[in-house]
């Protein structure tokens, strides 16, 4: 299925958001007319997608990269959590 133009704004954005003034969420909101949480939905269901590792591999791995990593630190803050797990 192809990219949306939204879905490459946000992909572009992602590139770059760290550039613009004001704080992520208010951009996004702003930018998208999305709250935060339904942007992060988009942003994920995107990160699977191989229309968008086409449009921009960089963006899409560094973000993948970082998702993992934070999915990895929940899963290892609960064993810990748990002695004798």
């Amino acid at each position: 299925m192809a990219l949306t133009e939204r879905d490459r704004a946000i992909l572009d954005f992602e590139r770059s958001w760290w550039s613009e003034s004001g704080p992520k969420e208010l951009a996004i909101r702003e930018r998208f007319e999305l709250s935060t949480t339904r942007y992060y939905e988009v942003l994920g269901e995107l990160l699977d997608s191989p229309e968008a590792m086409e449009h921009d591999p960089l963006v899409v791995r560094r973000l993948r990269r970082l998702r993992d990593r934070r999915r990895r630190e929940r899963t290892e803050g609960r064993v810990a959590e748990r002695p004798g797990l």
